[in-house]
């Protein structure tokens, strides 16, 4: 790996953030809104998924018992 001195590397690094596309504001709360809605989504599914499978195993072991 090639030696780059403390002072190149700054550059390098201001470099490269100045060609990332940074969101907006907008796109920012947006973007969360949709991962907090999807979240929640997903954990009534699972939610449901898990008490159906719970509700079958608690039935085979009353079966058994």
């Amino acid at each position: 790996m090639a030696k780059v001195s403390p002072g190149e590397f700054i550059r390098q690094v201001r470099a490269e953030t100045a060609k990332v596309h940074w969101p907006t504001r907008k796109e920012t709360v947006a973007t969360g809104i949709m991962v907090i809605v999807m979240t929640l989504l997903l954990s009534i599914f699972f939610f449901g998924v898990d008490a159906f499978f719970s509700s079958i195993v608690k039935f085979l072991l009353s079966r058994l018992g």
